[in-house]
């Protein structure tokens, strides 16, 4: 299943290809293109190049572990995540290495680092979804992450299944089209709110 952007203006290929889906077969994910998505995460842009991304990973070839990780999952998402071959959790460092003072733009770059995961996976024929919905407490404590690192979002990773498969309510979901927020709704100069004028929205498509 497919669901290209309709994007405004022209973009990118992968970009429009990508998307999250709820439906993952479970067909392995290849280790060498596993370490590809990780790879290409370890050269996103960062702040100061702190890097302050980590990565917990669980594959369904190590059943127990990734019990483990599907756990710290929102009920919902269990429902459709436990078919993923792979699980992550994304964890931010929250300070400077240099001098240990607030790194306030972990998060953001944490999220650059798994953008270009996403992008590789796509170029390898793979997607992933990201989750806000997993507890960040039980897994903090799970993995015994230590203060100063804040656990940012649960990704599953894996080949694309078949939407049918999925309950009712997520199949719904799952072919609900897709929608974002038009540029001139976001995107200003000279003040908030104003519309930038570099948007032609008669150009737009």
């Amino acid at each position: 299943m497919e669901k290209p952007a309709n994007s405004q203006y022209p973009i990118h290929q992968l970009l429009q290809k990508r998307w999250s889906p709820l439906a993952f077969s479970q067909q392995p994910v290849e280790k060498e293109k596993l370490c590809s998505l990780l790879e290409a995460a370890r050269w996103a842009a960062s702040s100061y190049n702190e890097q302050p991304w980590h990565f917990i990973v669980a594959t369904q070839e190590n059943p127990e572990e990734f019990k483990r990780l599907l756990s710290c999952l929102a009920e919902g998402n269990q429902v459709w995540a436990q078919h993923a071959p792979v699980l992550m959790l994304s964890v931010a460092k929250l300070y400077f290495e240099k001098n240990h003072t607030e790194n306030r733009h972990a998060f953001h770059d944490v999220g650059a680092a798994a953008c270009s995961l996403a992008i590789e996976a796509t170029s390898l024929g793979l997607f992933i979804h990201q989750m806000a919905g997993f507890d960040v407490s039980k897994a903090r404590e799970l993995y015994n992450i230590p203060e100063g690192y804040e656990p940012v979002a649960a990704i599953a990773i894996g080949y694309p299944g078949e939407p049918e498969a999925l309950p009712e309510k997520y199949q719904q979901r799952e072919f609900a089209p897709r929608q974002r927020k038009p540029l001139e709704t976001f995107v200003f100069t000279g003040s908030w709110g104003k519309t930038s004028p570099v948007i032609s929205l008669d150009e737009a498509k």
